[in-house]
């Protein structure tokens, strides 16, 4: 069957842009903006969980662990987003390598590390050689993952151990006096109302994770900065049907577009929630709406 789009060089202008945008990378230029999204609705909640662990422990009445807690959310803090990037995604695919090596290969005798390189028997790489494709880009995708979720985990920490030192004393004392144990005052009391001064923070690391979404495209995954770069950069005659010159700019924009219009959802969103979370409580906030009624 005959498709006008088997001859580029007679199409018209509208005929030639339509069957441009339907060639095989600009679909995967649509899927991955599925991927960002997948990656933001699997991190938030992880790193969310990360953080709630980060300041549990923080405020631990035993030493060691509250000294861990605070430790994790100092580090990782102050190490820049990019450095640890670089460095945990190539430092945790070589630890699991080397784990996978010391078990499935007992009698390698050469050193693992020589030199530069890091090199390991063929049955511990992961994933494997052989392995598909999609096993490659599912495992870049895990280490990102868990790569933002650590970062983002211990802003979130900190955040909700500011908020849970926001919540009064006093509520805390009074449960303990009416017969709950620290645990039941943990989580009726004070679990419940920390979640109205934590959500302004939580808020601004919401809008800085979206942001910080193009880093995918430094742990080697193919997003959306990627495949801007790739389709927007000039093409020949020689490589491509569909030639153009330096496009750069007006796939960029497009992002633009894409991350202003998601970040304005997220404002509305955001805002109703707080007032949500506001209503009835003992906060600027609360005591507005409750004067409005």
């Amino acid at each position: 069957m005959f498709s006008y789009c088997s001859d580029p060089a007679s199409l018209e202008t509208f005929q030639w842009l339509s069957c441009y945008l339907t060639t095989g990378k600009h679909f995967a230029f649509y899927t991955s903006f599925g991927t960002v999204l997948l990656l933001l609705a699997i991190t938030a909640p992880t790193a969310l969980l990360f953080g709630f662990g980060g300041a549990m422990a923080a405020r631990a009445r035993f030493a060691p662990l509250s000294w861990i807690g605070k430790a994790y959310i100092a580090i990782v803090r102050g190490v820049p987003d990019i450095a640890f990037f670089l460095f945990f995604v190539i430092a945790l695919d070589q630890g699991i390598e080397y784990l996978r090596h010391r078990i499935k290969c007992p009698d390698w005798e050469a050193a693992v590390r020589q030199g530069n390189d890091f090199v390991v028997c063929d049955a511990a790489k992961m994933p494997l050689n052989t392995a598909d494709q999609w096993v490659h880009e599912i495992y870049g995708f895990t280490l990102a993952v868990v790569t933002f979720a650590i970062v983002f985990g211990a802003f979130a920490a900190n955040v909700l151990f500011g908020a849970m030192r926001a919540v009064p004393r006093a509520q805390i004392e009074t449960a303990e006096a009416y017969g709950m144990t620290h645990t039941q005052a943990f989580w009726r009391i004070l679990v419940p109302q920390m979640w109205t001064y934590a959500l302004p923070g939580l808020s601004n690391l919401w809008m800085v994770l979206i942001k910080a979404t193009p880093l995918l495209f430094l742990l080697g995954v193919e997003d959306i900065v990627y495949w801007a770069r790739e389709l927007g950069g000039s093409k020949t005659e020689r490589f491509t049907d569909y030639p153009h010159g330096d496009w750069r700019m007006q796939y960029f924009f497009g992002l633009l577009v894409f991350y202003l219009a998601f970040t304005k959802v997220s404002e509305v969103v955001l805002e109703r929630l707080s007032k949500r979370l506001s209503r009835g409580q003992a906060t600027l906030a609360g005591e507005a709406q409750r004067k409005a009624a």
